[in-house]
């Protein structure tokens, strides 16, 4: 039987095949004045890794053939590049501090699958979506060999054509340059441009901000620990349950000195997966909870006290860090966790403009010697992943792939807007369900380990 069903799957396999790679360059040289851009504090402590992100499209009438389809979205990328000038440029692969804008382009690979796109979504496992993305550049993959003299691009880009007509447009793009914000706001520009959607409200222009060379203390090689074998799981919840949740919540809280009156869905959220998470890694690891911090990621742009543009381009995030200690026992009380959330952010809203929070980073940088383990939890709820739009209608699937580090945690919104979420212990979730009309393609619920154990967790989780 296990013989017939791994002859059923090679069957079944698609095959993939590169059909051209080139360089794409800005349709309009860089001025002068702009040929080098400094790298913020921020970005010099980014990780050394890519923000892999992926919209998957159903096949449409738009154009006779995938060549004219390619054709267009290299003309689109040329012109967007213009704007986006630092991402068609050179820079060190080990600790950048700035970018050379020498408008030397990005790479464009063109690719075939021989597999129709629901098939691929409802057939493959977890490792069939590396293939779709330019050079393995996940995260901190890539079938590139780096030294410390190298130079890479911060952008790469891959369309892949399915037998069905439906395309793959997948983008990976530097964290050293950018965080997820910056990097949405790209694909959504370039998707404007190959809309010929010039509205204001499509077009994103960036704002890139002039920052001064700037030097870092080199991070402890633990700060985000790699991943090595692990499972990416799907859990869905929907409005219903989230709304239960709350009303739980609330229901703790309520006799405590600071009850939680008006609780939001990530908070409520956030506090069960990480309680899990603790009382999971008790249970399996007899995990002393000494040197382990919880981080939570906190868009900058308009937290501030002097607000920024939402279009700012370079890693404008905060982390609120709440030190993890042995009187946890596993267990996290809710309205001392959401209260002690809402303070932390509380400090970086009172914070006057994006230089004093980076001298409140210096001063911290020290602060994760010695920590022996991190739980990270991020947010991009709220970005109209499913609106990108390059002239073929809406996503069929959209998402950032999930996996820079152990014990992660990504959210953000399903198709019908209610929100979800990606889970790196490495569980996936997601907030909100599914519109029932909608056929649903798991592209975040594959294992390659540990699936069933994942699985009895989720479920317990969804209870």
């Amino acid at each position: 039987m296990l013989i017939t069903s791994k002859l059923l799957r090679f069957c079944r396999r698609q095959i993939h095949t590169i059909v051209s790679r080139d360089i794409i360059k800005p349709s309009s040289p860089t001025p002068s004045h702009s040929k080098t851009y400094n790298l913020a504090f921020t970005d010099q402590l980014a990780v050394n890794a890519f923000i892999p992100v992926i919209v998957l499209y159903p096949s449409s009438s738009v154009y006779q053939s995938s060549h004219d389809k390619t054709l267009e979205l290299k003309n689109s990328l040329s012109q967007t590049l213009t704007s986006f000038y630092p991402f068609a440029g050179r820079m060190k692969y080990t600790n950048p501090t700035f970018v050379d804008c020498n408008d030397e382009g990005v790479v464009f690979i063109e690719a075939s699958n021989t597999s129709s796109l629901s098939n691929f979504l409802q057939q493959r496992e977890y490792k069939d979506l590396d293939q779709l993305f330019p050079d393995d550049l996940i995260c901190f993959k890539s079938n590139h060999k780096y030294d410390e003299k190298s130079s890479i691009c911060p952008l790469a880009v891959q369309v892949s054509h399915f037998a069905c007509g439906g395309v793959a447009v997948a983008i990976s793009l530097s964290h050293k340059i950018c965080d997820a914000s910056s990097t949405l706001n790209f694909l959504k520009h370039w998707a404007a441009v190959n809309h010929k959607d010039t509205t204001s409200s499509s077009i994103v222009n960036p704002n890139f901000i002039s920052h001064e060379h700037k030097t870092c203390k080199a991070l402890p090689s633990n700060r985000y620990p790699l991943v090595g074998d692990h499972v990416t799981q799907t859990f869905v919840f929907s409005n219903a349950k989230l709304n239960d949740l709350k009303a739980k919540v609330t229901t703790m809280t309520i006799d405590s000195k600071q009850p939680i009156t008006n609780p939001t869905r990530l908070e409520v959220l956030t506090w069960l997966i990480f309680k899990c998470k603790l009382a999971a890694s008790k249970k399996t690891k007899s995990l002393a909870f000494k040197n382990n911090i919880f981080l939570s990621s906190l868009n900058l742009r308009d937290k501030l006290k002097e607000k920024l543009p939402e279009t700012t381009i370079g890693n404008l995030v905060g982390y609120v860090v709440l030190p993890i200690s042995n009187n946890h026992d596993g267990d996290v009380v809710p309205d001392e966790f959401i209260n002690e959330l809402r303070r932390t952010k509380l400090k970086v809203k009172n914070l006057r403009n994006l230089e004093a929070f980076f001298d409140r980073m210096k001063s911290e940088v020290d602060y994760s010697e010695g920590v022996k383990s991190y739980y990270l939890f991020s947010s991009i709820c709220g970005f109209p992943l499913y609106t990108i739009d390059f002239g073929w209608g809406k996503p069929i699937k959209a998402t950032i792939y999930c996996g820079t580090s152990r014990n992660f945690t990504l959210l953000l919104d399903t198709p019908d807007g209610n929100g979800k979420a990606l889970k790196l212990l490495p569980k996936t979730i997601e907030l909100g369900s599914l519109k029932s009309q909608r056929p649903s393609y798991p592209m975040e619920s594959i294992c390659l380990k540990q699936g069933d154990k994942n699985k009895e967790e989720a479920q317990k989780l969804d209870k």
